[in-house]
């Protein structure tokens, strides 16, 4: 493979796998807070993230290959920063496989319930996740195989939605009702724009398809990032100029006031091919983490994967928002602060000048998301 075949693919893996579920908050946290707050908040904690993952693809340059987080944690911090690595990935991807499951469910329910009639998101959740949960049985990959398509044909659509709803898009819109500045939800977006950006997962991946041009992954990362960046600023400019203070949690559920039924149709079903392919892809994974790695038996390994979410959605955990939030702010943080501890082990004192602070905002971003979920 070519150098910039390389560095395309490695790009493309990265950035897809950093956009997902967290694209659909965005617009409703930019509805609470202001379209200004948002764009401050992907400036700020786009410069952390991507602080972060240069120094997580440092340490993956100069880590023998074929480890993924968990695997680091061990090799720098021991048992015990693998243990908690590991519990932080199995509870952070229940999370997210939790907000597929709500999104899609609510997406479903837009699509079919006008054309069914019935009026449910408890059936229609189910239809969801019973369909996912026996693909994720049998271990069916070629759904997920297709995950980046429906994630391209989506963003197609969005760019007629544009076209046509250009007439709709106001001003006005971009303003919550409190004004530009909503100081009382200012931290809101903190969780959701964290998740939104984190593709941490992926840096050892990426490093190991780099081959002998490992050194290029410098370069990579901050690119990887940007375009998420950039597809979630339009994306949030598109929903929220459009629905403004009546936009939904999930973004596209609002547009059936403004635009024809069949652009909304055909969203809604790309949106649930998008969110269906990823819930496949990281129940899949999880089911491998339970199996191959705890050693736990298969059928319990897809029991355990599939209805521990099913079950916290039946409890009531039904909120995105509050998902998004818990997942990005304080799992991902986790995450963040495992990989800064890392780094420090392989540096000087003198690097504590930027580790250390970067820790203090992870750590204030988890106290504030568990204070807040608890609320």
């Amino acid at each position: 493979m070519s150098r910039l075949k390389k560095i395309i693919y490695a790009i493309a893996t990265l950035s897809g796998t950093i956009v997902g579920v967290g694209l659909f908050s965005l617009p409703y946290m930019a509805s609470k807070t202001g379209f200004f707050i948002i764009l401050g908040y992907f400036l700020v904690l786009g410069i952390i993230v991507t602080l972060v993952h240069l120094i997580f693809g440092k340490l993956a340059i100069m880590t023998p290959d074929f480890k993924r987080l968990p695997g680091f944690a061990r090799f720098y911090l021991g048992k015990w920063g693998e243990r908690i690595s590991l519990l932080s990935a199995i509870l952070g991807t229940f999370g997210a496989i939790l907000a597929y499951l709500i999104v899609g469910g609510s997406f479903l329910e837009s699509l079919l319930s006008p054309v069914i009639n019935i009026k449910s998101n408890l059936f229609y959740t189910l239809v969801y996740f019973s369909l996912g949960a026996v693909l994720i049985f049998f271990g069916i990959k070629i759904i997920a195989q297709i995950e980046s398509w429906g994630l391209i044909l989506f963003f197609f659509v969005l760019i007629a939605i544009f076209i046509r709803a250009y007439p709709f898009i106001k001003i006005e819109n971009f303003i919550p009702p409190s004004g530009p500045f909503n100081i009382s939800d200012f931290f809101l977006p903190y969780g959701a724009v964290l998740f939104s950006l984190w593709g941490a997962a992926l840096i050892p991946e990426v490093e190991e398809m780099l081959g002998k041009d490992k050194k290029l992954l410098g370069g990579i990362i901050p690119v990887a990032i940007l375009i998420p960046v950039i597809i979630y600023i339009f994306f949030i400019y598109l929903i929220l100029g459009i629905t403004g203070p009546e936009t939904t949690e999930s973004a596209l559920t609002g547009l059936r006031n403004y635009l024809g039924n069949g652009i909304v149709a055909l969203t809604l079903l790309l949106g649930i091919l998008a969110t269906f392919t990823s819930f496949i892809t990281l129940g899949l994974t999880l089911k491998r983490v339970f199996w191959y790695d705890l050693k736990i038996g298969k059928n319990v390994s897809w029991a355990l994967t599939c209805f521990i979410p099913l079950i916290l959605f039946l409890l009531g955990f039904k909120s995105f928002i509050t998902v998004i939030s818990l997942v990005g702010g304080a799992l991902l943080g986790v995450d963040g602060i495992l990989i800064l501890l890392m780094y420090q082990k392989t540096k000087s004192k003198r690097t504590l000048f930027l580790t250390l602070p970067l820790i203090l905002i992870f750590v204030t971003g988890i106290i504030f998301e568990i204070t807040n979920f608890l609320k």
